[in-house]
């Protein structure tokens, strides 16, 4: 009992420091891997870069293809883009396994320990970048820790070290029911592998504990048996690397469910046209291994013969390069089957505009899921604009037959309700992950934004309103009221357009001074038109006047909301 407790507390610290150091490279380069993303418009190869280079930063194939799923979700990715990504998302994840087997070949307290010291001072002491820097570098020595830890806590079955019988016994059962079976040996062995990987939700520390358990004997005394019984686990490992981004998917679109079934679906065919090969194919790799240094091949402390480790990681890696080099010019083609797989179906409006956090146990995306948030506020602009659309559209036609267009208008201001409570709930979640200050503050400038485009939204529908219930009373307005009303919205138009242009981007110095002009503007015809309408409430329709007075100052707020916006957003620009 005591040497499984101390290879689960192995795992954790490696866990841990996975967790630390891929929020900490987040924080230092998370603008630029998002903007890496958002920049492959369409090219596959360019897409595969993107992925290696993304999860080798974050050390996470999950995490990447989360991320690749949640900007699926909000149209950043196209799905033809998001299975270009997912390919190098694959390839890079096989770093881990080339760290893993070089572990045996040096005494990782030594590594480990310094790497810790580097990074600590930098994370408790340093400030913005330099403490995002200290993290990843804690992170880092954590991870190699954790490493050590799990070699020293698997018992060595090789070298004939005394271990908990227990243990060996129970190990020495289950691997003796898997093996001996010719090829059925590699299926079951693959199958354990999905299943490891389910119960980890973590292809690293998977193959951190394949091929540990590799060198230290577990699969048996043949060197080279061990090797094709490991290889035959990391098969299975890639499989069941796919459920995180599955489990993401569930409460996502069409499109983003889509992107996790091209994930499945790739991992799958690379598999099963391994398996057709895989006794050449390990062969080949395992050759291959003959020809590294003696120094690589034998490891120190008595962890056994190396070859083993080295040989997996050349598996992985070849494995994962053949399959993208294969499958990356059938790329469109997988987009078709999982159209079929996944058919269109008609969502409504609220449903397409639905935020929901997507993101994993092992490795948050706190950082890098702000650009969902960034979109959906855009989105949450861009229906306001609609909406004050519809306002002149319904108060420009008196007599027409505008209903339907009122209860739309409603529909839209409930709708606007629900994307605040959304995006807000989504902001506070992204900011209870620790963020750099930086993404700190324009996380608050965007809980701001939403506020006033949900008061804006709530002025519009007043509005409309104001102008259903003129109809319903058959109040009458001069043509010189109707054509002062004119001017204001025209102003306010213009002000909402501008939000609508500039929003979280970085906007010239003159496009804010120019809707502060507008604010004014609105505000300056408010009250003189305003004036007017009190003077004449002594000879007219004091009901019309109010009504009036009403819609100016209706539209004088909305003119101020527009400028609350455009203010928020300076404080949030992101490109």
């Amino acid at each position: 009992m005591v040497t499984i407790l101390q290879i689960l507390g192995a795992l954790g610290v490696f866990l841990f420091g996975m967790k630390v150091m891929s929020e900490g490279v987040q924080k230092f380069a998370g603008a630029r891997m998002r903007a890496a993303l958002a920049s492959i418009t369409g090219n596959r190869f360019k897409g595969v870069l993107t992925g290696l280079f993304t999860t080798g930063l974050v050390q996470s194939s999950s995490a990447t293809t989360v991320l690749v799923v949640s900007f699926v979700n909000v149209g950043l990715l196209t799905l033809v883009e998001s299975i270009g990504v997912i390919m190098g998302a694959n390839l890079g994840t096989t770093l881990t396994a080339w760290i893993i087997a070089w572990v045996g070949k040096f005494s990782i307290a030594k590594i480990a320990v310094p790497i810790i010291g580097v990074g600590f001072p930098l994370f408790f002491v340093g400030k913005g970048k330099w403490k995002s820097l200290g993290e990843f570098i804690l992170g880092f020595g954590l991870l190699f820790l954790g490493l050590g830890l799990l070699k020293g806590a698997v018992p060595d079955l090789k070298s004939g070290v005394k271990a908990d019988q227990d243990v060996i016994s129970t190990i020495q059962y289950w691997i003796g029911l898997l093996s001996n079976k010719g090829y059925l040996t590699y299926v079951l062995f693959m199958i354990a592998g999905i299943i490891l990987t389910l119960l980890v939700q973590s292809s690293s520390a998977a193959m951190a504990i394949t091929i540990t358990c590799a060198s230290a004997g577990w699969f048996g005394t043949d060197s080279f048996e061990a090797f094709k019984i490991s290889a035959a686990v990391v098969l299975g490992e890639n499989i069941g690397t796919t459920v995180t981004a599955w489990l993401a998917s569930l409460g996502a679109n069409t499109e983003a469910k889509r992107a996790a079934r091209a994930h499945f679906l790739f991992n799958v065919a690379g598999t099963i046209w391994m398996l057709v090969v895989f006794l050449g194919f390990t062969a080949l790799v395992w050759k291959i291994a003959d020809l590294l240094p003696e120094g690589m091949k034998e490891a120190k402390d008595n962890f056994a013969t190396n070859k083993v480790a080295f040989a997996t990681a050349i598996f992985h890696t070849c494995f994962n390069l053949a399959n993208v080099l294969l499958l990356i010019w059938f790329v469109p083609q997988i987009a078709a089957i999982v159209k079929k797989w996944v058919p269109e179906k008609n969502e409504s409006d609220s449903d397409r505009t639905r935020l929901r956090y997507i993101s994993q146990n092992l490795v948050d995306l706190g950082e890098l899921n702000i650009a969902e948030a960034e979109d959906a506020v855009r989105k949450m602009s861009h229906h306001t604009n609609d909406m004050f659309k519809g306002f002149k559209s319904v108060f420009d036609n008196p007599s027409a037959d505008l209903s339907s267009e009122v209860s739309r208008l409603k529909d839209m201001e409930e709708e606007a309700d629900l994307m605040m409570q959304d995006i807000t709930e989504y902001l506070v979640k992204c900011v209870a992950r620790d963020m750099n200050a930086s993404n700190a503050s324009n996380i608050a400038a965007m809980i701001r934004i939403v506020a006033e485009l949900e008061e804006a939204t709530d002025c519009i529908y007043r509005l409309v309103k104001l102008t259903e219930k003129k109809y319903n009373k058959s109040y009458k307005f001069t043509d010189h009221q109707v054509e002062q009303i004119g001017q204001i919205t025209s102003v306010v138009g213009q002000a909402l357009g501008a939000v609508d242009n500039y929003l979280l981007r970085q906007t010239p110095p003159e496009v804010i001074t120019s809707v502060k002009t507008l604010e004014e503007q609105s505000n300056t015809m408010r009250k003189s038109f305003n004036k007017e309408a009190v003077k004449r409430m002594s000879e007219g329709d004091i009901r019309v006047e109010m009504l009036y007075t009403d819609v100016n100052n209706q539209l004088m707020a909305l003119a101020n909301h527009a400028l609350g916006v455009m203010e928020a957003s300076d404080m949030a620009s992101v490109e």
